[in-house]
């Protein structure tokens, strides 16, 4: 969504930082930071890293861009795949996606800008394709209301071993994270229920165990412990400073974050995670070497980004004044 743009400087060295300090750790290349090269793909909103086919990462422009999903290798940047859906309305403001443990691939039609102007958003659903190359497919779409009522949502994800649906709200002064029904139907609204609150959240992805859920916003992301449909205790989770930050997902094995940012050319940053044990793809980026807790106690200890957020300004600055000093001379 487009309502909020840092500034050109500012995301110029975001960037630069962020790419130059993430890592290229896979064989092939794959699953690493990369560039969206598309001209088509200008606003980037939603990331879901495949289950079928390693190092491709679907994405969605948002608005009324079209019922389109995007197949983008990471190790090229370049788009492999255009899937158009078919049997959809006409998508209004399309901003997450996710897939879940049946291999489908859900679309989140839920944003609401004027939060609570329309009093129904929709899902959309079809199987990830085995083979990538452009297609139409015919999707499955789901009517869905909230309990409490209308509200704006950008984050929409598929617990990957139960298959349920949870959106994010998006508030200023914090949202909720809302509960679908055990199975989404067609024929009438799949009724959403708040089941705990949120900070702001411009997106979220479960590990691939389920065990842990990650919410991020335009300046930082929350971890979450998550068992039983509900959320546990929360800690601070390494993200990259980008110039409008709208997209996470876990990669396929749950190794790091991949981290995406709307824009021409727009860049998915890779952090890594520190690997807590327990295998299963829990693994999450608490960091070492600090005892605080997001409840000031004895539990998952938490690394924050002030050492970026201090590179990143420092880097601002400099950029500041070169700039001056080119207009002196």
């Amino acid at each position: 969504m487009r309502s909020y743009r840092l500034t050109s400087s500012l995301g110029a060295a975001a960037v630069l930082l962020a790419l130059a300090a993430a890592p290229v750790l896979a064989d092939d290349g794959a699953d690493r930071s990369f560039t969206i090269e598309d001209p088509r793909i200008t606003e980037s909103s939603g990331l879901a890293a495949s289950r079928l086919h390693p190092g491709i990462y679907w994405t969605h422009n948002d608005s009324d861009d079209g019922p389109y999903v995007f197949a983008v290798d990471s190790r090229t940047g370049k788009t492999v795949a255009t899937i158009t859906m078919k049997g959809v309305g006409a998508p209004r403001d399309v901003e997450a996606i996710s897939i879940g443990p049946d291999g489908d691939i859900y679309v989140g039609d839920i944003g609401d800008n004027l939060n609570g102007s329309w009093d129904h958003v929709w899902i959309y659903r079809f199987p990830e394709p085995k083979t990538l190359k452009d297609a139409t497919v015919r999707a499955t779409q789901y009517d869905v209301k909230y309990a409490d009522g209308p509200r704006n949502a950008e984050a929409l994800m598929v617990h990957p071993k139960t298959g349920r649906v949870y959106i994010a709200s998006k508030n200023e002064d914090g949202g909720g994270l809302y509960e679908g029904p055990a199975k989404l139907t067609t024929g009438g609204d799949n009724v959403f229920r708040r089941v705990g609150e949120v900070p702001w959240v411009t997106d979220g992805a479960f590990s691939p165990d389920g065990k842990e859920l990650v919410l991020r916003s335009y300046f930082s992301a929350r971890g979450y412990a998550f068992a039983n449909g509900r959320l546990g205790k929360d800690y601070a989770v390494d993200a990259p400073l980008l110039p409008q930050s709208e997209s996470v997902t876990y990669t396929a094995d749950g190794s790091a974050l991949m981290y995406g940012s709307e824009g021409e050319r727009s860049s998915v940053v890779r952090v890594d995670l520190k690997k807590t044990g327990g295998g299963g793809g829990g693994a999450t980026h608490r960091a070492g070497g600090t005892k605080e807790t997001a409840d000031g106690g004895d539990g998952v200890p938490v690394k924050g980004t002030t050492v970026t957020g201090g590179v990143v300004v420092g880097a601002i600055l400099l950029l500041l004044l070169l700039g001056r000093r080119r207009r002196k001379g």
